[in-house]
């Protein structure tokens, strides 16, 4: 029974400890909450979709974020992904930049996402 009681009760405990309240301000920051696709658009002389993406910095310091975007058709045939690195972001500055995706074919509508985000203080 006392290995039983272990077994349920130490995941609680590091559970408990792993979320403790004094951890530092910034530990709890997620990058992808500051970062949307502002606009989503088929760029007509090459045919490549294009994703406006914009963040608005909540980081505690400034630094430079790096965002992976989603290209998607519907129904799923599959799915592409692009980087864009914004440098030199302050506390609660607004920045945008744009993703090039692939080739879209005619006739499917587009759909752009952000789908992770990374940042990393500047220092």
């Amino acid at each position: 029974m006392g290995v039983a009681a272990l077994l349920v009760f130490a995941p609680l405990a590091l559970y408990v400890w792993a979320g403790d309240a004094s951890a530092p301000p910034g530990a709890a920051y997620e990058p992808a909450r500051d970062a949307a696709v502002s606009g989503c658009r088929i760029d007509p002389a090459s045919r490549r979709l294009l994703a406006e993406v914009e963040v608005t910095s909540r980081a505690p310091a400034p630094g430079s974020y790096v965002l992976t975007v989603e290209f998607r058709q519907e129904p799923p045939v599959g799915t592409v992904q692009a980087l864009v690195r914004l440098e030199g972001v302050e506390p609660g500055a607004t920045v945008r930049g744009e993703a090039v995706g692939p080739v879209w074919p005619a006739g499917v509508a587009p759909w752009c996402g952000v789908a992770g985000a990374r940042f990393t203080g500047a220092g």
